[in-house]
């Protein structure tokens, strides 16, 4: 009448695994549920395109209530792969309001050849732009800005003077703001055009932080008026001459054709530096008056040219096109199984 011994339970039932053999299920956890994908918020599409940075965007713009909808001028700076852009513009919630634009490419009737997004046309479209937009709102004869070039420290706002002068932000965008990057040619040549725009020298070429704490840092402003005046174009341009003729007269062809050495470059930039000051204003292209006439798919203009361009088909053109596509293949593939129908 002994008591009963107790029996273990038997073992969960398992299930054979992918290599066969049978293993002990596991539970995962669901990270990404129902729930997260009902919550989820895409980014705006600048953001996804990696264009715009909201977060230093929206320190740029925000503007305080007590100043009665005041508007914030920013400065921005663009490179492209030939040129430089320099914009002021503001805000509003509609968008973007550009108030005055200049691009290198303008360089060219200020009697710049080439070289359209080095640090020397940086710092002449942040002059033109700064004295076009000064102009516009009637303040370059107040504002003059810094007309000697010799690369040293300049604050419009230390000037005394019956009015404020011109303020706006640099705004960069997503470029790494590294010593003396192109950017801080723009910014150099707006503050040195008249514009008032918080900034230091700690980023400007030249700069040298102190090496002994407490000690002060060094500001070479020789050296930072040798990358305004294009002083490395120059050096390259010389030992180019000199080492590989060939790929000097190839890499250089504009500045030959203009009958420009590396001797005529500090001159060409300060020539330039004078006719923008003189003459900042935009002048509008001429339209060359080219009519086009148009018979189905040939297109030809008046200057002599012809092009092709194609008509965009609709929807029920493009489903009989496959239709036709589909019934073309069907009978070439019936006919190849009557030609081997006839050969057995």
């Amino acid at each position: 009448r002994g008591a009963e011994k107790k029996q273990n339970p038997p073992p969960p039932p398992t299930l054979p695994s992918a290599a066969g053999k049978s293993s002990n299920m596991a539970f995962v956890k669901v990270l990404k549920n129902k729930a997260y994908f009902k919550r989820f918020q895409v980014k705006p599409r600048r953001r996804r395109e990696g264009k715009t940075d909201y977060r230093a965007r929206r320190k740029m713009v925000r503007q305080d209530k007590n100043k009665f909808n005041n508007k914030k001028y920013r400065m921005v700076v663009r490179f492209t792969n030939r040129r430089c852009i320099c914009q002021i513009m503001y805000s509003t919630i509609r968008g973007d309001m550009i108030v005055a634009q200049a691009s290198s490419h303008e360089l060219e009737k200020f009697g710049i050849p080439a070289g359209y997004k080095n640090y020397a046309a940086a710092y002449c479209t942040g002059l033109l732009v700064a004295r076009r937009v000064l102009k516009k709102f009637g303040l370059d004869e107040t504002f003059k800005g810094k007309e000697e070039v010799d690369g040293s420290d300049y604050h419009v706002e230390d000037e005394e003077n019956d009015k404020r002068p011109f303020k706006c932000i640099l705004d960069v965008g997503l470029q790494t703001t590294a010593a003396g990057h192109r950017m801080w040619g723009a910014l150099k040549g707006a503050v040195d055009g008249g514009l008032h725009i918080p900034h230091n020298n700690k980023k400007f070429p030249g700069f040298k932080a102190s090496e002994e704490k407490g000690a002060e840092a060094e500001y070479d402003a020789d050296a930072h008026k040798e990358k305004i005046f294009g002083g490395c174009v120059k050096d390259y341009m010389e030992m180019l001459a000199e080492e590989d003729p060939t790929k000097y007269e190839a890499h250089f062809s504009k500045y030959i054709g203009a009958d420009i050495d590396g001797e005529k470059i500090e001159d060409m930039y300060t020539e330039a530096h004078e006719k923008i000051r003189a003459d900042p204003d935009y002048e509008m292209t001429e339209k060359k008056g080219i009519t086009h006439a148009r018979e189905a798919e040939k297109i030809t203009s008046s200057d002599g040219t012809d092009h092709v361009r194609f008509n965009k088909l609709t929807l029920e053109q493009r489903r009989a096109k496959v239709a036709m596509k589909i019934a073309k293949a069907q009978e070439m593939l019936m006919a190849v199984d009557a030609d081997d129908a006839e050969d057995e």
